[in-house]
C-alpha cells in the first residue's frame, strides 16, 4: 500500500452537490433556495435564536440559578474521610494533605456519614451535631 493509493470505502463519501449548473442538474437557477428574500441571498442569514422579529425564547424565559462566592471557598467530606488523615490532629492543612480538600478551601464542615475508627482532635473544622456526637464517642476532642 501506498500514500498515493488510498481511497475511502466504496459509499463512504457523497459527491457534492453543484448548485447552479442548468435545468438538467435538477437545482440550476436559484440553486434550491427558491426566490428573493433573505434566505436566499448571499451572507443574508440571521443569528442563532432568531425568530423574525419576534421576542427569542431565550429571553421570553426567566433567568433561573445563582452560584455563591462564598461556597467556592467552602467544602463539605464525610466522617469516615478524617481516617485517611495521618496522625491524630484533624485540621484543614492535614484534610488539604490527606487529599480530602482543595488548596483554596478556607470552610470545611463535617457530616455525619460512616463512623470514625480511632480518637482524633478536631480544630478549626464545623461539625454537625451527630458528627460531633460521633467524634466524642470515638474518644476524639473538638477545638
Amino acid at each position: 500500500m501506498k500514500l498515493n493509493t488510498i481511497q475511502p470505502a466504496v459509499g463512504s463519501r457523497q459527491k457534492a452537490q453543484r448548485l447552479g449548473r442548468g435545468i438538467g442538474s435538477g437545482i440550476g437557477k436559484t440553486c434550491g433556495k427558491g426566490h428573493k428574500g433573505q434566505k436566499a441571498r448571499a451572507g443574508g442569514y440571521h443569528k442563532v435564536g432568531f425568530e423574525g422579529g419576534q421576542m427569542p425564547l431565550q429571553r421570553r424565559l426567566p433567568k433561573f440559578g445563582f452560584t455563591s462566592r462564598a461556597a467556592r471557598f467552602a467544602a463539605e467530606i464525610r466522617l469516615d474521610a478524617l481516617n485517611k488523615i495521618e496522625g491524630s490532629i484533624a485540621n484543614i492543612e492535614a484534610l488539604f494533605n490527606a487529599n480530602l480538600i482543595a488548596m483554596p478551601t478556607k470552610k470545611v464542615k463535617v457530616f455525619l456519614a460512616g463512623k470514625l475508627e480511632r480518637p482524633m482532635t478536631i480544630q478549626g473544622i464545623a461539625l454537625t451535631k451527630g458528627a460531633r456526637e460521633a467524634v466524642e464517642a470515638a474518644g476524639g476532642t473538638i477545638e
